[in-house]
């Protein structure tokens, strides 16, 4: 008796029918076990002070994640595989004991000039410790993108330190309709120019994509969505746990850093020692992944 005929006998109709469809179904791409991410592309070169405190001292801590439509989480299966969601379920992993929230305020479409618009309503108003800022990839598609980006983002920044808060920022995503726009380039360049400046973190997702296709081989099918633009459900994931890597070694770094001075002492609670202000950085553009566009 063969396969189809024996399933008929004893499933139930139900159960045969999905029995059936599933072995109909095309066997989707296999994805890597685990984020094939370097470690050099993915740190932050730039310290955390606000969220290092807040995390020593146990306090509740509020991330706002705005920008477009790949922090709302289009093309993820739902919400929870947004990289916000998956960024909350990282840091509360790797920070047991502590209230940490993550506010996804993306919209669809949004560039800067929107997200500047909203900054009061959808951030302020949440009186964050940190506030993650992913934009570039839409001004591409924009006139007048890249004048404006630079005045945007260092805006954002004034802003956000105006609350007392961090700063980071995620450059674009590394796909064909990216990688094809002349102004990508430029873009990942002022936006690494604008960090080192201002000396805030950001998170090379660009170089970190990049570096999946170009060394790892992974085909662009099974790191984007259906459009071949959006990431999908394994990428959000990979991009939330990284950053959650990242900021972790950051905060740790910052840690370490204010142990060795003087004036730290008596700054040191159960979870380490953590700097009253900024400890002097430079940004070091990843190679190979910085100068190119996102």
């Amino acid at each position: 008796m063969n396969a189809a005929k024996f399933a008929a006998r004893t499933l139930p109709l139900a159960g045969l029918a999905l029995l059936l469809a599933t072995a109909a179904a095309p066997a989707a791409p296999p994805m890597p076990a685990a984020c094939p991410s370097s470690p050099a592309l993915t740190r932050l070169d730039a310290p955390l002070p606000r969220l290092a405190l807040k995390l020593a001292s146990y306090d509740p801590v509020v991330i706002v994640a705005i920008g477009s439509s790949s922090t709302a989480g289009a093309g993820a299966s739902a919400a929870d595989f947004s990289y916000p969601a998956r960024l909350q379920f990282a840091l509360r992993q790797r920070f047991p004991g502590r209230t940490i929230k993550v506010i996804n305020r993306g919209i669809n479409g949004q560039d800067g000039p929107e997200m500047l618009a909203r900054f009061d309503a959808d951030v302020a108003v949440l009186q964050p410790t940190l506030v993650i800022w992913q934009s570039g990839v839409n001004a591409l598609f924009r006139d007048n993108g890249l004048a404006t980006a630079g005045g945007v983002v260092r805006e954002a920044i004034r802003r956000t330190r105006a609350l007392g808060a961090d700063f980071l920022m995620i450059d674009p995503q590394y796909a064909p309709r990216v990688v094809a726009d002349a102004d990508t380039k430029p873009m990942v360049s002022l936006l690494n120019e604008i960090a080192a400046e201002e000396k805030v973190p950001i998170f090379h997702r660009f170089a970190m994509m990049q570096d999946w296709h170009v060394r790892g081989g992974v085909p662009f099918e099974r790191f984007l969505w259906k459009d071949n633009f959006h990431m999908n459900d394994w990428s959000y994931d990979c991009l939330g746990r990284d950053l959650a890597q990242a900021i972790a070694a950051n905060i740790a770094g910052s840690n370490r850093s204010a142990e060795a001075l003087p004036e730290a002492k008596g700054k040191i609670g159960t979870a380490g020692a953590v700097p009253a202000s900024p400890l002097p950085s430079t940004t070091t553009v990843p190679a190979g992944g910085a100068t190119l566009a996102n």
